[in-house]
């Protein structure tokens, strides 16, 4: 699904991500933590393909048997768009849409026809039990509410992967662990790929693997130790 190799990222003399490795399988879910400033976030947006590593020798990202540095600026958008979803802590929707407008977004940028995006995104709220929200403006919504939509969102082109940063940095210890386990519910019925970066360590552990970043190197690369609800 995704292999990273040797990606390196500078912030001028600052060595910020230092020859990272990594292999991710379809349907993993694969949380990364590790203290500030570690190089979580960068190796998230790198693999997201919302910035782009040093270049160097031998260095190399594929998603989905995409040779993401082959791309385009257009060609990389447009794979974007359609194979990578994005959760973030803030749930970034937009105020003066509904829920259901705030979800189709990436399909109508996608160019998918109204009526087959609304019906999606239809299907997506029933599926995360918020189908009577549909109307309701972010405003209207909890917390909770807001990430799940913003879960929604992300999922509306079926994307291959989708990247995490913080998702639950920013709710209440019960919307925190609803979020958590629906990721494994969507994992376990539509075979969803996630790269979580957390510092929530419930989360962490209940992930199939969990990376330790340290000064821009992952240093532990360790199997689920907690077996998920």
């Amino acid at each position: 699904m995704i292999i990273a190799k040797n990606i390196h990222k500078y912030y001028g003399d600052l060595h910020v991500l230092k020859s990272v490795d990594l292999h991710i399988q379809k349907s993993e879910i694969v949380s990364i933590v590790g203290a500030s400033g570690a190089g979580k976030t960068t190796l998230l947006q790198i693999l997201g393909t919302l910035d782009r590593p040093a270049k160097k020798k031998q260095s190399t990202l594929e998603i989905n048997g995409t040779n993401i540095y082959g791309l385009k600026s257009r060609e990389l958008s447009k794979f974007r768009n359609k194979h990578i979803g994005f959760i973030f802590q803030f749930h970034q929707l937009l105020p003066e849409f509904t829920a259901l407008e705030n979800i189709c977004i990436p399909a109508f940028i996608h160019k998918t026809p109204r009526k087959e995006a609304e019906k999606r995104a239809m299907e997506l709220l029933k599926f995360l039990g918020l189908e009577n929200r549909a109307s309701h403006k972010p405003g209207e919504l909890s917390g909770g509410e807001q990430q799940r939509i913003a879960v929604a969102r992300s999922l509306i082109n079926n994307p291959a992967v989708i990247f995490a940063d913080e998702p639950s940095g920013n709710l209440d210890s019960e919307s925190a662990e609803n979020l958590h386990k629906l990721f494994f519910k969507l994992r376990d019925e539509f075979d969803q790929t996630f790269v979580i970066v957390t510092h929530n360590e419930e989360l962490a552990n209940m992930a199939d693997r969990k990376l330790t970043m340290v000064d821009g190197e992952i240093v532990k690369n360790e199997k689920s130790v907690l077996e998920a609800e």
